[in-house]
Order: structure tokens, then C-alpha cells, then sequence
């Protein structure tokens, strides 16, 4: 059985816990390796590692930290069918998606290649009588990424990214679910040429993450997960004096007005729902048709596209989308589709009876795998726990509203702020949407808003803690802090204590 060990100062970690949790391939429900786990101890002494390793690291010419962070992204690319099979076995994405959750993690690190842009300070000069005023931003020191199974390369790539290419180290705690490609990457770091330590990878559960919230070593912390965690990061970091952003769970809603092209619409809702099993963030898990004949034809539309969709085994290339991550996961959701029944919500289409009993890819049964058919309600109004939870599988909602204002108050009102779309051929309802909407994240006509690396991704409301977000600039704000220098070199004519306020004039 393979283990997989901590990844510290370039090389694998055994730890001293003699503790392991199971890596299942969730296509099949077998287990294919075994993960150390860590314990505080563990923690300390990697946090030590990273701290040994981040003052020669932060002391490098930005432009050769950026060199080093160029060969990592081709040292990615040319193991990219590597890291997206291993994803895809570990988490049961689509070798496809997993391509793309690769790619949308190197996304940010060639944005973080602009480092020594965005690390510049301002200088001003003669702000009083022979001073001048200027600003440098230095690296926090050393700072933690706690990550989600759903993206094990996307989201650590996003947090450490720009972390390291500030001139911070990184200690890397991912899920213990898919923890292959978080260690794989960080060896391709090292052998990119980063100096060992800089860049450390921890495994474990809530003891490791409790660890690093309260290291005085630590000064931020990354988090992606569930709103509750998200809160219990979020306020832990505060007690202990740490930057924190943490983002949590979401409920995206699609707007459809009565002029969008409901063949279109149906066809981005098919994929935003359901891909990857709707174990995305960004999932649209929430449709509002606007008036009683939009919501009639979409339904229409919804019914004749969802049974054509393929689940299968996460490397079938005929799968559009394959299970979910365990079997606790697939529970949740058939529990969940249930109550939206006993709720009285119209089950269209039922994920729930989707038969894998006799199904094989490449001579592997199946039938133990944790899977959930596409799923389809009609008829769900806001009280209901299909409309009040984040489900995180593959189960679609429509909410009837009668009007566009009635529309827009069901993602305003929800405790979820996460992302939101509209679908309309009408520019002036589009920009009134954009303006009012109280969602971090707006795609007209787009089902999946997720901004590109150059500019921020986050959530409001109960989807995200922190003012300041992941990628784009705010993620060089975060990372660093901000030293202001006022200086003058003194004359003779200047000589003598000042006992007064300083003036600049």
C-alpha cells in the first residue's frame, strides 16, 4: 500500500504520529494509499522548517525568486497528465476538469510572475523641507494554506503562488481526501530550484490545523471550506493576531429573464450544475425563471438535456462528470434530495436511482464507487433545506418568480454571497442586476463567474471572511506588509532639539 508522507525540506517526512487516515479512488470505493497524519509536534517542527528556510528565500532579488516560479510552471505543464490522473483518482473529477484545475492554479502563478511589479513601493519627495516619504512591502515571514478537496491543485497553487513569489514561505495543510498532487507540486517547486523548506506540505485534521492557528510563527493564514470552519479560522486568527481570509460555502443562483435563449441557458446550467458531481464552489445550484412561461420552457428544456448526461469512472472519456469525493459525501446528498421531497418540492429528475450495480472502465466494477445521477426539483421555495444548504453535489433547484425583483431577492436574501449569473439579451436589465445584486461574483450570460487570475475571487455574506480576497492584487496585500520611511539628512541649519508637532511645510 503506498504511504503518503509530509513533504519537508525537499524531501518526504514520516512524521512521529505512526497515524494514517485511507485514500480512496472514489470511481471504485477501494483504497489506493495511506496518508500520515500529523500532530502538533509534527506541525512545529515544520513551521520551524519554513521559518529556517524564509529569510535567505525573502532575501533573493524578486526577479530570481520569479525565475524559479517560471520553471515551476514548466516543470507543471510537462507533468500535467501526471498530476491531472493522479487528481482525478483521488478525487473523482474527469481527467479533463482536472486538467483544468491544474491550469486554473498556474493561472495565478504567471500572474504572480509580476512579483517585482507588485512589490514596488511609492516615493514622494519634498513632502516637507528636504524630506522625502516612501513605502517598501516586505513579506509577512511565514504563512499557512489550509485547502479543500475539491480543487487539490487549483486553490494551493492560488494561495502559495503569490505568498512565495512575495518572499514568504508557505506551510501547505491540504485535504487528506487528495493529498498526492498538493506533494507533488511542492517537489516540482524544489526541483524548479527553490531552496528546501520554503515551500512544506502538512498533513492532518484538526489538531494539525489547530497547530498552525495558533504558532506564533504564523502570521496568515488561507482557508477554503465549509462557513463554519470558515468562522472558527476566521475568529481563531483573530485571537492569536493573524491575517486571515477565509472563504466558505456558497448557494449560486442563475437569473433567467423571459428574452434569454432558453436552449443556451439550458445547456450552461447542465454544465454548471453538474459538472464535476457539483462539487464546485461556484456551482449554479439555484435557477429563478422569471414568469411562468420562461420557467415552463426551461423545464422543458432541463428535462430533454439532463438524461443524456454520462456518470462514469473519473478516467472514462465518455463521463461528463464522475462520483462523489466519499461515500459520507453521497449520503449527504441522497439525504438532502430526500427531505426536498418530504418538503414537498416536485422532483423532476431523481439522481438518487442512477443503477451503477453493473457498470465497469477497464474491467473495474463500479458498483462501490459514490455516485449520484443528475438531479432535478421544480417548484422549491426558500424555506426548504435543498434551497437553504449548500448540497455540493449534482442537484439543480428552480424557485418560480414572477418578477425580476422578486428574482433578484433571492440571492440578495440568502445567507450565501458567493457568485450569481443572469441570462438575458437585455443590456439595461444586465447592468441594473450587476449594480444591485449583493453577490461577489456576477456573470451575465456567464454560469460560472470565476474571474481570471488578474483580478480577485471572493464571496460576501457568510461566503467569505476577510477584506481582502484570493488572487489579483489583493492577494500581494495580503502577503505583505506595508513600512512607511519619512527621511531627511539633516544640515548644520538644522541642528538643535524640535520640541513641537512636525509640520511638513
Amino acid at each position: 500500500m503506498r504511504t503518503i508522507n509530509h513533504f519537508v525540506n525537499g524531501e518526504a517526512f514520516a512524521g512521529t504520529t505512526g497515524k494514517t487516515q485511507p485514500v480512496l479512488n472514489p470511481s471504485t470505493g477501494t483504497e489506493q494509499a495511506q496518508v500520515v497524519l500529523a500532530d502538533r509536534a509534527d506541525v512545529d517542527a515544520v513551521i520551524a522548517a519554513s521559518a529556517k528556510a524564509q529569510p535567505g528565500w525573502a532575501a533573493m532579488n524578486p526577479q530570481k525568486r520569479i525565475r524559479i516560479i517560471m520553471e515551476w510552471i514548466r516543470l507543471i505543464h510537462a507533468n500535467m497528465d501526471e498530476l491531472a490522473r493522479t487528481l482525478s483518482l483521488e478525487h473523482g473529477k474527469t481527467f479533463d476538469d482536472a486538467r483544468g484545475d491544474v491550469l486554473r492554479g498556474v493561472d495565478v502563478l504567471e500572474f504572480a510572475l509580476g512579483a517585482p511589479h507588485q512589490l514596488k513601493g511609492e516615493y514622494s519627495t519634498e513632502v516637507g523641507t528636504g524630506i522625502d516619504t516612501y513605502s517598501l512591502r516586505q513579506p509577512l515571514g511565514v504563512v499557512a494554506g489550509i485547502t479543500p478537496f475539491n480543487f487539490p491543485a487549483m486553490i494551493p497553487l492560488w494561495k502559495a503562488g503569490p505568498a512565495l513569489a512575495a518572499g514568504n514561505a508557505f506551510v501547505l495543510k491540504p485535504s487528506e481526501r487528495d493529498p498526492s498532487v498538493p506533494v507533488r507540486l511542492a517537489e516540482l517547486f524544489i526541483e524548479a530550484g527553490a531552496p528546501a523548506g520554503v515551500l512544506n506540505v502538512v498533513h492532518g485534521g484538526k489538531e494539525a490545523v489547530d497547530a498552525i492557528l495558533d504558532s506564533d510563527t504564523i502570521k496568515a493564514v488561507g482557508f477554503v471550506g465549509s462557513t463554519p470552519i470558515a468562522q472558527y479560522i476566521y475568529a481563531r486568527c483573530a485571537e492569536t493576531g493573524k491575517r486571515a481570509q477565509c472563504f466558505g460555502g456558497a448557494k449560486n443562483h442563475a437569473i433567467v429573464l423571459p428574452d434569454a435563449d432558453i436552449d443556451a441557458t439550458a445547456d450552461a446550467l447542465v454544465g454548471a450544475a453538474f459538472g464535476s458531481a457539483g462539487e464546485r464552489c461556484m456551482a449554479l445550484s439555484v435557477v429563478v425563471p422569471v414568469g411562468k412561461e420562461t420557467a415552463d420552457k426551461l423545464r422543458e428544456a432541463l428535462v430533454a438535456k439532463i438524461p443524456s448526461l454520462n456518470v462514469g469512472h473519473c478516467l472514462d472519456p465518455q463521463a461528463d462528470y464522475g462520483p462523489l469525493v466519499t461515500a459520507d459525501a453521497r449520503d449527504r446528498v441522497f439525504r438532502l434530495i430526500g427531505e426536498g421531497v418530504e418538503a414537498g418540492a416536485d422532483l423532476v429528475v431523481d439522481g438518487r436511482e442512477l443503477d451503477m450495480s453493473g457498470a465497469e472502465f477497464e474491467g473495474e466494477s463500479l458498483a462501490g464507487g459514490y455516485y449520484c445521477g443528475p438531479t432535478f426539483f421544480d417548484n422549491v421555495t426558500a424555506e426548504m433545506s435543498i434551497y437553504t444548504e449548500e448540497i455540493f453535489g449534482p442537484v439543480l433547484a428552480m424557485v418560480r418568480a414572477e418578477t425580476l425583483e422578486e428574482a433578484i431577492s433571492y440571492p440578495n436574501d440568502h445567507v450565501y454571497g458567493n457568485g450569481v449569473a443572469i441570462f438575458t439579451q437585455n443590456g439595461g436589465a444586465a447592468r441594473e442586476f450587476v449594480k444591485n445584486i449583493n453577490v461577489g461574483m456576477v456573470g451575465v450570460n456567464v454560469p460560472i463567474p470565476v474571474p481570471i487570475a488578474y483580478h480577485t475571487f471572493g464571496g460576501w455574506k457568510a461566503s467569505g471572511f476577510g477584506d481582502l480576497n484570493q488572487h489579483g492584487p489583493d492577494s500581494f496585500r495580503f502577503y505583505t506588509k506595508t513600512k512607511t520611511v519619512t527621511s531627511r539628512w539633516p544640515d548644520d541649519s538644522q541642528a538643535g532639539p524640535q520640541f513641537t508637532m512636525p509640520v511638513m511645510n
